[in-house]
């Protein structure tokens, strides 16, 4: 049997005022009310097990109290975790989470923001690299509703949140020199990404910074996935069959690369040390346990959201992008670490974040 919703008129009834009074009190509207009155309003609906209607909440405050995520590939994990501090932030302000997906590039992202906006969210919170090369989607982030990325858009104009990710390839590569290791490989996500781009600066800094010498052998592109990993590890034995250590840009791809290594006989981390990026739950049950570059997923998430509500309620935000610092986790993939690297990417701004 269909479940019967409470009238906002049978609340109205039962507290003994009009339905504009009950309304405005519920609904939140800019009412003045005797504390007595609302309380009894409010007791009615308790009673009688009212719900607000969403609908009319935001034609009184003009808010839909939704806003809209636009996220990259649901089969990358680091956005589960995106999305749950996203989701918990949107929550404690009262506002639930509208996820929509982006394909490559092209019109149906354009479709794809559009129905966003036309379902009047009250902002964009856009999670997908994607955008890096649509300056079409950008224009309209930038022209319709207030939006807040986790990625470089086009053209700029939007606020930024996210880690210096040069910080981050610095940091991994140099904990792998200090602990002795002179044949360091990397591998990369797709270099059209920037993200890859700033973490592969990060590697060579920290090579030259330890007195090594970089070289295109030992820079192996991949695709996030672990087939990926796999893949790039086996080139990189080949090309260079001292390799030591490999410095791999997110955790998915090094479950390959760990896997390629126990294929090719190099035991772990003993012949070739692993030092991964982004400490998704499953690293500390690898074999063996991966040392990783924690990136602060779920706080870039609810920093993002929290930034988003501030643009919709008209406040002055700083343009300055918001840099979150990173971490290194120390396990057992990258073998004895040495005691004075840093195990933490400060949270300074720069052109490396995105």
């Amino acid at each position: 049997m269909p479940r019967r919703y409470v009238s906002l008129k049978e609340v109205a009834a039962r507290a003994g005022v009009s339905f504009q009074t009950a309304s405005k009190v519920l609904n939140g509207g800019e009412v003045r009310v005797a504390a007595e009155t609302a309380e009894r309003i409010e007791s009615a609906a308790r009673e009688l097990g009212y719900s607000p209607n969403t609908v009319a909440r935001s034609l009184v405050q003009r808010t839909t109290y939704t806003i809209g995520l636009v996220a990259g590939s649901f089969a990358d994990p680091a956005l589960a975790e995106l999305l749950i501090g996203a989701e918990s932030a949107a929550r404690e302000q009262g506002h639930a989470v509208l996820v929509s997906n982006l394909g490559g590039s092209g019109e149906g992202n354009v479709d794809v923001v559009r129905t966003l906006v036309e379902r009047r969210v009250d902002g964009i919170v856009a999670a997908a690299p994607q955008l890096e090369e649509d300056t079409e989607v950008a224009e309209l982030l930038r022209r319709y509703v207030p939006c807040v990325s986790l990625h470089h858009v086009p053209g700029g104009g939007v606020p930024l949140v996210g880690s210096n990710h040069r910080d981050v390839g610095r940091m991994a590569t140099a904990h792998l020199a200090a602990a002795g290791r002179r044949h360091i490989g990397t591998v990369t996500g797709p270099y059209r990404r920037r993200v890859v781009r700033s973490r592969l600066r990060g590697y060579e800094d920290a090579l030259r910074d330890g007195g090594l010498e970089a070289s295109e052998d030992l820079v192996a592109e991949s695709d996030w996935s672990p087939a990926g990993g796999a893949a790039a590890i086996r080139l990189l034995l080949e090309r260079e069959p001292r390799l030591d250590a490999v410095f791999v840009q997110s955790d998915l791809m090094a479950v390959g690369v760990l896997a390629g290594l126990s294929a090719a006989g190099r035991t772990v981390p003993t012949e070739v040390a692993v030092v991964s990026c982004d400490d998704l739950a499953f690293a500390a049950y690898l074999n063996p346990p991966l040392t990783t570059v924690r990136l602060p997923l779920a706080e870039t998430g609810a920093r993002a959201v929290e930034l988003l509500l501030q643009l919709t309620r008209g406040e002055e935000v700083d343009p300055a992008p918001v840099i979150l610092p990173a971490e290194l986790v120390v396990r057992a993939s990258c073998g004895l670490g040495a005691r004075d690297v840093p195990t933490t990417a400060p949270g300074r701004p720069g052109a490396d974040h995105h």
